[in-house]
């Protein structure tokens, strides 16, 4: 039998502290792998011990198999956890790691190798009988034969990496005209982010659940499924919402499901943690999608249902024991829903967003569990991954568990960069969620327009137009000698009157605040007027009344000067025009074309003196591991290229200039 006293964790974020909880709680001693970019990490502070294994990019760091490996034999670690993603699935890294005598806490390396790529997946699921969704999974890559083989079936079609996962190397072709174009960005998102770009085509299944069963698997011989997570509501072919148990489940249906996917496990003779995903129709039908040969990022809500440690059953497991559970051990108990926050921009199609992180406060409360890899004062970095946190509730109801999570997403405070928080509350409050009706078309088809603006109301903008001017005056106090405290506020002559000036889109904020007292404030702006009532204000939190109405509220002005406000779930940032007066913004946009975010060029398709139209695409930028197609906004002709293929650009930066035809419309 395997036997080990210490751990490393081949990872990042919320998944390396979440294994090393559960690890250290058990006796382990853990080690930490840190990039020059994760140095002051989370998970580096919590870890007995720490590594340094490279650069911030994830070729130079995480993706390393052999700085891993010798930063196991420099810490003495005796088993590698991977996690999930970077090498959590690549069989060279398992077979690297038995090779160096170093136990690796999952399946054997041909397990992975069988199951890590859809082709082959598909083709031993087809021999072993299990029910898939017709394509083509064949080794002639040539386009023409992709091609060939997707006329044969008709559109709609999915084209997939055969590789990897997570959405990318992913794309949706509704019109067969578009498929060479598609198979060409699937093709290198894929080799950029798995190292291969082999492609699967499947019919695309319109509209149906995406069901997975988590499966666990010893080397005795003992294979159980622990029920299925619903994972439908997906952005992206990405997932942003997952519970568990699948609310159109029936006691039938889960155990036809569950008996499939531990005949795929059996007939692979499977080891450790894994996750076999169907898709699941109205008719109740379902396909074999993919095995995941590791942890899910999801886990936590099968953890709430069936009350067991799948990382502590994962330590097992590598340690060459039984599981200790019979499938009749297992029971399902309430509900559990499991949500992604992002650092992204939903105004902006959701593009990944980096920057501080000006301050982090997750919330708490009966039911409620958060995984996160961040903390106040840290930063969202462009070379990984944007998701900050997991937050999960449960509940002995589906209604239960749905009702705490929004109040957790309400209550959890993040300023720094903008997040989908919002968003997701929207997901949760909606009629289609709430009944359990939610399939993989279901954002696509309940937010036709994309997600709503955040743009406050004057009651909002008031509220923090009253909190800064109450943050400034508390600094001039503190500068202040023998004044008395009934004297502020006050004044002997004219009102004291303060401006604060916020611009949203097209809506101007010019608001004028005067103190009535020591802690009650009129606003007004044109016709709009409200008194507003400062009751308390501990540290960075508050609570106002404005007419009737009481708020509770989260603020801090962030590194940047903006004032940040979280209000009823909302997350807003308000910038004083007249505090940054003389201070002259560039307008982009037009015929500046700049980086939307930090991140590598993977081809530049212009060159100066060429004619463009608007819409043609100019460049392919990877950021967050996927690729970002950058657009003209304007027919013009390019007269300045400053950046070339290969090379990094960070967030703003000006890499194409156009001349605008004077002819075209503003």
């Amino acid at each position: 039998m395997a036997r080990f006293k210490s751990i490393l964790i081949a990872n990042r974020g919320e998944i390396a502290l979440r294994v090393m909880r559960t690890a250290r709680a058990a006796g382990f001693q853990t080690v930490a792998v840190y990039s020059d970019a994760d140095a002051n990490a989370p998970h580096v502070k919590f870890a007995d011990k720490a590594v340094r294994i490279g650069a911030g990019p994830v070729g130079e760091s995480y993706l390393r198999a052999d700085a891993i490996l010798a930063a196991a034999k420099t810490s003495g670690a005796e088993a590698v956890h991977p996690g999930y993603g970077f090498l959590s699935e690549n069989a060279d890294f398992a077979t690297a790691c038995e090779a160096a005598g170093v136990v690796f806490i999952g399946p054997k390396p041909k397990q992975i190798e069988l199951m890590g790529n859809k082709a082959e997946a598909k083709r031993r699921m087809i021999a072993a009988g299990v029910p898939c969704v017709p394509g083509y999974e064949g080794k002639d890559q040539d386009d023409a034969t992709l091609i060939k083989e997707a006329a044969k079936m008709g559109a709609p079609i999915m084209v997939k990496a055969a590789a990897g996962g997570g959405g990318r190397g992913m794309r949706l072709v509704n019109d067969l005209k578009d498929l060479p174009r598609s198979i060409e960005l699937a093709r290198s998102e894929a080799q950029n982010a798995f190292g291969s770009g082999e492609l699967i085509l499947e019919k695309a299944i319109l509209r149906p659940r995406h069901v997975e069963v988590q499966v666990f698997a010893d080397e005795h011989g003992n294979t159980i499924h622990l029920g299925e997570r619903d994972c439908s509501v997906q952005r992206r072919h990405q997932k942003v919402v997952e519970e568990a148990p699948c609310p159109v489940m029936t006691e039938t249906l889960r155990a036809e499901m569950g008996a499939a996917a531990v005949s795929a496990a059996k007939s692979i003779a499977y080891r450790g943690a894994g996750t076999v995903e169907f898709l699941l129709d109205g008719e109740g039908k379902f396909y074999f999608l993919e095995m995941n040969t590791r942890l899910q990022v999801e886990h936590p809500v099968t953890e709430g249902i069936t009350g067991l440690d799948l990382v502590a059953l994962q330590l097992k497991v590598a340690s060459g024991e039984e599981l200790g559970l019979t499938q009749e051990d297992v029971t399902l108990t309430g509900h559990a829903i499991e949500v992604r926050l992002y650092a992204e921009d939903p105004a902006q199609d959701f593009l990944p967003a980096t920057g501080p992180v000006d301050l982090w406060v997750p919330a708490t409360g009966e039911g409620v569990r958060i995984d996160a890899g961040i903390e106040t004062g840290g930063a969202v970095s462009p070379f990984y991954d944007p998701m900050l946190a997991k937050i999960i509730a449960y509940g002995q109801d589906r209604n239960e568990a749905r009702t705490r999570l929004i109040k957790a997403l309400e209550e959890t405070v993040f300023f720094g960069t903008k997040t989908n928080k919002s968003f997701l509350i929207d997901c949760l409050s909606h009629e289609t969620f709430a009944r359990g009706e939610a399939t993989t078309a279901f954002i696509q088809e309940s937010f036709v327009d994309g997600p709503r603006e955040q743009f406050p109301t004057f009651e909002e903008a008031a509220i923090a137009a009253v909190l800064e001017v109450d943050e400034a005056c508390d600094a001039s106090w503190a500068l202040t000698t023998r004044v008395g405290l009934p004297l502020r506020n006050w004044a002997n002559a004219s009102p004291l009157v303060s401006r604060v000036t916020y611009v949203f889109g097209e809506t101007l904020f010019d608001l004028s605040i005067s103190p009535l007292s020591r802690a009650r404030y009129r606003v007004s702006a044109g016709d709009a007027s409200a008194e507003v009532t400062l009751e308390e204000k501990p540290g960075r939190s508050a609570t106002l009344l404005i007419g009737d109405s009481r708020s509770r509220v989260s603020f801090l002005r962030g590194s940047a000067g903006e004032f940040h406000l979280n209000i009823r779930g909302r997350a807003l940032s308000f910038v004083n025009l007249i505090a940054r007066a003389g201070i002259a913004e560039e307008a982009v946009g037009g015929g500046r074309v700049v980086a939307p975010m930090h991140g590598q060029l993977l081809n530049v398709f212009v060159a100066v003196g060429d004619e463009v139209t608007k819409g043609q695409r100019l460049a392919v930028l990877e950021a967050m591991k996927m690729q970002h197609e950058i657009l003209a906004e304007a027919d013009g002709t390019v007269a300045g290229v400053y950046y070339s293929a290969g090379q990094q650009v960070s967030a703003d930066e000006l890499m194409i200039e156009i001349d605008v035809k004077e002819t075209q419309e503003a």
